[in-house]
């Protein structure tokens, strides 16, 4: 076929801003004519400015090369024809086509006016599942060479190549998917529609053949899917490997087979738990390989029993680890052949009624174009359908709320698509797996749920399991959000809205239900005074909420107040409990109404058309939702409930859409033991359940105490006293003795010194946000890192994952964390050589959470801070300790600035909890020398 001709361009420029005078350094432009590249232009171009010093190190172009080089208007006459009858394409064209315009403006040309092509735009949709979408992520992730990143002829022809594969791809879609992505492509912010429209006519004219694991569907192209039936056991070959002799047999069929004693030995243990369903808590250490040691035994187990064993994980990252990485590797090393399957909540699943009929809708906004183009492509290659698959932008985000499975309800429409229904397929493949994959939030909303969605098992192995208890208890608690009580209201709206309120009537009246006009005229008035009264109860909540809260520690926006009985006799609550009351017997009164509408419908179901019945679904699971809301009103504002804490929080900055009324059960143990653990046979897992070598905490919090269990640590296999040391600043000040911008300025200056001995390669955990950002601000504003990458949490963009990517790529680099980046980041190698602990981890004594606790353990004559704060803090250091040594290979050093693990009582528990390692107390300058001698070793 004949695509047009394209001109794929990169520019090195002095800068991002060619209306301030930043100009073009160098240039590069690839041809590529029917997906073949034939020529490539490259040239420097002096730019009759300095280059700065980020520049020049950033691309390696100096002043001395460009210094002789030809301007941009004496070789436009070259550049020109390149450009005549091309589509112009590049990394974020918007970039380099302003920067091009303004050179043929300067050199007296009329500025280009053909089309444009995005290749970032264009691989956000072509691979939507990708992880970052920059051009050296993708590269990578494509197996292409681009051995010069930030020089113009690489990035030009790697981008050119990249091109040529998207056009590959594109291609071999079904001519359905083709005609809606044309269609869309209308709604981009780039010319790809041009590409896209391209392939669609060559298409046109041939028969099309799909692939044979393509079906099209109602006019959507979707990938088969099969459920495979699990292996029944019915042979020796299922024995389980007791013996050493037999677990290296099936072992040493691994590449780079490694024995692991501590891996066998969880093995057998959960192997013999399973067997006399006693059960077990495993404390097992970095590089003891426990996803194989308990994947294994689960495993035979599940083929011995018939039925599947059930493997819980707090992160998505695990779970895809286990599914693509571990269990492939069972697969290929047993004898015989193992079925697995992940199954989440309802939501995570894509509803394809919903998705077919959001694309008959007229155009979106750009977020919501790209997303259903995204979508499109996805559904050519997901077998499971689950958003965790896909990289969608925040508007994205949006777009799923409104196509996502959000009930059981069965109208025409979703019949139609039942064969096809992605959650039904994940119920299924469940039903015949060896090994069913889920998370800790699911798990526990299931065991309290009428009736369970998992198969019928007897194990469950929870693998992260220090967070367990706390996920169980936030789903055991309830969470009132204004936004999303606004959004609420919003779906009913008034009879002066088109939303459902009107839509129902409408409905009613087409099915010859007579409409009362002055029930109408009411009805209204109610919703505009529950509207009115929404708003100002919220402002009453608002008032309150800023009257009774001050800064929390460590968050300079974030707030939260506790609400106790005695904050409850407060005499500005009263207006909060009238408001409510309010609120409340509106609420009912709607419900009452929604109710004899729901039932007025009833009788005309079969009559209804599918988007009819689609939109009476709608209606029921509006009403399902506002009972529970009216529910939640109860319980948090009139009734609360022994052992359980009630608190507001916010953003000060943006109270309005962040404002929520929270609880949480002060003690999911009992409610654990009494839904899991008096039910099924359970084995919690983690590298970090013990405290000071004692799971008491673990146990007690988890509710494992109260059963018959075995508790066991296996130690890390890895050389702690070889390859890890400690170093204790003894110079800088006591953060209670100064004042904070003092300490801040002091921490700021000791990690500028051993950022430069380290050569980066620097994690840095802070326990407070503020702090972390001061600290970063001033690094930054100093100047004297200005050759180090700095990153940081919340301050610089992307998440977690992305930013730990960064950290990785450039060799000195400093990343800086709170919270999450205390566990679950994973850096093996010289990436991370130097792990900076700025406070112990406690969390803050005024959270409502932390406070109410400590008060339930004084009544029962316990000591909050022995018995709770400092078990939590340990569990956490152990966490933040386990990101430096993730290989057996790893040298590292940990610096700890404060002082109370040294000079506190409870000190030498944080010590003990770890391995064993050198630790020693030392000057900023001392501290220098140590690491840097120390890594210079480590690089010998």
């Amino acid at each position: 076929m004949t695509h047009p001709t394209f001109v794929v361009t990169d520019f090195e420029t002095t800068g991002h801003a060619p209306k301030e005078k930043d100009r073009i350094i160098h240039a590069s432009f690839v041809i590529i004519e029917n997906k073949t590249i034939t020529y490539q232009y490259t040239s420097f171009f002096n730019p009759e400015r300095s280059i700065p010093p980020f520049i020049e190190e950033l691309t390696g172009i100096s002043d001395e090369m460009v210094k002789n080089a030809p301007f941009f208007h004496e070789a436009a006459k070259d550049i020109l024809p390149l450009l005549d009858g091309a589509v112009f394409v590049a990394h974020n064209v918007l970039f380099d086509l302003q920067f091009l315009q303004g050179e043929l403006e300067r050199a007296g040309y009329s500025p280009f006016t053909g089309p444009a092509v995005d290749t970032v735009e264009l691989a956000r949709i072509i691979w939507p599942t990708s992880d970052s979408f920059k051009l050296g992520d993708l590269t990578k992730g494509l197996g292409l060479v681009h051995d010069r990143p930030h020089q113009a002829d690489s990035d030009a022809y790697v981008t050119a190549q990249m091109l040529i594969m998207m056009i590959e791809k594109l291609e071999q879609m079904p001519l359905a998917t083709l005609e809606k992505l044309g269609r869309l492509a209308v709604g981009l912010k780039s010319d790809a529609y041009v590409l896209i429209q391209a392939i669609i006519e060559e298409k046109q004219h041939h028969v099309e053949q799909l692939p044979s694991h393509l079906e099209v569907y109602r006019g959507l192209a979707l990938r088969k899917k099969e459920v495979k039936e699990r292996e029944k056991a019915h042979s020796h070959s299922f024995s389980y490997p007791k013996e050493e002799s037999e677990k290296e047999a099936l072992f040493s069929a691994f590449p780079r087979f490694e024995r692991r004693s501590g891996q066998w030995r969880m093995m057998d243990l959960i192997y013999d738990s399973m067997r006399t369903s006693v059960h077990l808590a495993v404390e097992a250490g970095t590089g003891t390989g426990k996803s194989i040691g308990y994947l294994l035994p689960a495993i035979y187990e599940s083929k011995r029993t018939g039925e599947p064993v059930i493997v819980s994980t707090h992160t998505v990252i695990l779970q895809q680890q286990l599914l693509k990485n571990d269990m492939e590797k069972l697969k290929q090393l047993l004898p015989f052949s193992v079925t697995s399957a992940v199954l989440k909540g309802r939501s995570h699943y894509i509803d394809l009624y919903k998705f077919s009929e959001r694309l008959k809708e007229p155009q979106d906004n750009y977020d919501y174009v790209l997303a259903k183009m995204q979508i499109l492509i996805w559904l050519l290659e997901t077998e499971t359908g689950d958003v965790d698959e896909l990289n969608l932008s925040s508007g994205g985000e949006l777009f799923w709320n409104e196509i996502r499975q959000d009930g059981d309800y069965m109208n025409k429409g979703r019949k139609a698509w039942l064969d096809k229904d992605f959650y039904i397929y994940a119920k299924k493949q469940a039903q015949q797996a060896d090994i069913v994959i889920t998370n800790h939030s699911f798990l526990a909303s299931d065991l309290t749920a009428q009736s369970s969605v998992f198969p019928s098992y007897s194990h469950v192995i929870i693998d992260e399991a220090h967070h367990f208890e706390r996920v169980a208890r936030e789903r055991l608690g309830l969470f009132m959000d204004q936004v999303a009580y606004k959004q609420l209201l919003g779906r009913l709206g008034t009879y002066e809205q088109e939303e459902l309120v009107v839509q129902i009537d409408e409905l009613l009246a087409k099915y010859e239900q007579p409409l009362n006009k002055d029930e109408q005229l009411g009805m209204n008035r109610q919703l505009q005074q529950l509207h009115f009264e929404s708003d100002e109860w919220f402002k009453t909540l608002h008032t309150f909420f800023s009257r009774h809260t001050k800064k929390r520690a460590g968050h300079w926006s974030k707030r939260q107040v506790r609400l106790t009985s005695k904050v409850r006799s407060l005499a500005d609550w009263q207006p909060v409990e009238y408001g409510a009351e309010r609120l409340d017997e509106l609420l009912t009164e709607v419900e009452g109404w929604m109710r004899r509408k729901e039932e007025a419908l009833n009788p005309f179901w079969e009559q209804m058309s599918a988007a009819e019945q689609a939109k009476v679904d709608q209606f029921k699971e509006l009403i399902h939702q506002w009972k529970h809301y009216q529910l939640m009103l109860e319980r948090l504002i009139f009734r609360p409930e022994e052992d359980e804490v009630i608190w507001m929080e916010g953003d000060s900055r943006s109270l309005a859409n962040t404002f929520a009324i929270r609880s949480s059960p002060l003690e999911a143990g009992g409610l654990i033991k009494e839904a899991l653990l008096d039910k099924k046979h359970v084995v919690f897992t983690s590298a970090t359940l013990t405290v000071n070598g004692s799971f008491q905490f673990f146990t007690e919090e988890s509710g494992l105490s109260a059963c018959e269990h075995q508790a066991v640590t296996l130690p890390s296999p890895f050389d702690f006293q070889k390859n890890c040391r400690m170093v204790i600043p003894d110079d800088v000040p006591e953060i209670k003795h100064v004042p904070q911008d003092e300490y801040v300025e002091a921490l700021a200056n000791y990690l500028t010194v051993i950022a430069e001995s380290a050569k980066g390669r620097m994690l840095v955990l802070f326990t407070a946000f503020d702090m972390m950002k001061k600290t970063y601000e001033l690094i930054r504003e100093s100047g004297l890192l200005e050759e180090y990458i700095l990153l940081a949490q919340g301050i610089t963009n992307g998440s977690r994952t992305r930013l730990t990517r960064n950290f990785q790529r450039f060799d000195k680099a400093i990343l800086f964390g709170t919270n999450s980046f205390w566990e679950g980041i994973d850096v093996p190698g010289e990436d991370l050589s130097c792990l900076v602990m700025v406070r112990l981890p406690f969390s803050p004594p005024d959270e409502p959470f932390i406070e109410a606790k400590s008060e339930k353990l004084e009544e029962r004559g316990g000591n909050p801070f022995s018995d709770y704060s400092l078990p939590q803090a340990v569990l956490r250091f152990k966490q933040g300790f386990g990101r430096l040594i993730r290989s057996s290979t790893d040298r590292g050093m940990i610096i700890v600035f404060d002082r109370r693990i040294q000079t506190s009582a409870y000190g030498r528990t944080f010590l003990q909890s770890i391995p064993d390692i050198p630790i020693e107390e030392a000057s900023l300058d001392e501290t220098a020398l140590i690491v840097e001698n120390w890594l210079q070793l480590s690089e010998e």
